[in-house]
């Protein structure tokens, strides 16, 4: 491995701080890119996501004070291409450019500054991280739920693990359990839960809003009517549907979306006219009559021309 590899991944600049900018600062601008980058609001987006764990990566190295300096120490010491004063072994010499692949066989940028910097003895790992997943239903997501788990990593003897899921956790979203990894001398490692949500058969969300469709008859849409309509409450809530609204109008309800410490949503009803598929006897004649006292309104008066333009 080039000895350049190991510096040229600028954590700085990678979260937009400065080399001399305190954990506040650190803390600061990645609460600011957090928001950004985050998963819920660029779904879909690989690029973002990626982003978005380079940028957590970075902060999670430079608001960790041990690590902020071992990298400090580590990426000045390669760009000069020196040790420091009185480093191991008094190595004095120069080693920019330089390829480790011999001397440390493919060793890792952390076994490799342990070898230079720890007097050649690799200092003690984290135990390695572990990877769960759950499923939970679409209204445990919304409200939070509990969740107890049987892992048993491979060599180990299984292990029950229970942990708060919290109120509107997205799908897709992972829950970092820290020390519930497999173990190592330098102590355990962490447990991330991937967390699957089922899709609910009224409800979808978007943010902090919940979105539902609300069928409608006609006449309900034509002459408006006060409707009941089901919340993921299980209560109900009285919509009124203003006289002639039209299809795929939508309405609001506040405050009755997903609610957790970051604020609340709405709940988004989307009118659909639903017609029946037939008509026949009285229905029919009152159609017809419809149709005849209104035929001086064309609803696509201005189609052929709009298609012209």
């Amino acid at each position: 491995m080039a000895a350049k590899d190991l510096y040229e991944k600028d954590l700085y600049s990678i979260l937009g701080v400065k080399k001399s900018d305190d954990e506040a600062a650190v803390k600061k601008q990645y609460r600011k890119l957090a928001r950004e980058l985050h998963p819920d609001k660029n779904k879909g987006d690989k690029k973002l996501e990626e982003r978005f764990k380079e940028v957590s990566e970075a902060y999670e190295d430079l608001t960790d004070e041990k690590k902020r300096a071992e990298y400090d120490q580590m990426r000045e010491a390669f760009k000069t291409g020196r040790m420091p004063k009185g480093g191991p072994g008094g190595f004095q010499g120069g080693f920019q450019g330089a390829d480790f692949s011999d001397m440390f066989g493919n060793g890792t940028p952390q076994d490799i500054f342990s070898t230079l910097f720890g007097g050649g003895r690799q200092a003690p790992r984290h135990g390695a991280d572990l990877q769960s997943e759950t499923t939970i239903s679409f209204r445990d997501s919304i409200f939070g739920t509990e969740l107890d788990l049987k892992l048993a990593p491979q060599g180990s003897t299984p292990t029950k693990v229970t942990t708060r899921v919290p109120a509107g956790i997205s799908d897709g979203a992972k829950i970092k359990l820290k020390g519930r990894g497999a173990p190592g001398q330098a102590g355990p490692g962490d447990l991330y839960i991937t967390v699957n949500v089922v899709k609910h058969p009224v409800f979808t969300r978007s943010e902090l809003n919940l979105l539902m469709t609300l069928p409608v008859t006609f006449t309900e849409a034509a002459l408006g009517a006060d409707i009941k309509v089901p919340t993921i409450n299980g209560d109900e809530v009285t919509v009124r549907i203003p006289a002639g609204t039209p299809s795929g109008r939508t309405l609001r309800v506040k405050g009755r979306g997903i609610k957790t410490s970051k604020g609340h949503g709405d709940l988004l009803i989307t009118v659909e006219v639903q017609v029946p598929q037939r008509v026949d006897g009285k229905a029919k004649d009152a159609l017809e009559a419809f149709a005849d006292a209104t035929s001086d309104f064309d609803p696509r008066a201005d189609l052929a021309q709009k298609a012209r333009a």
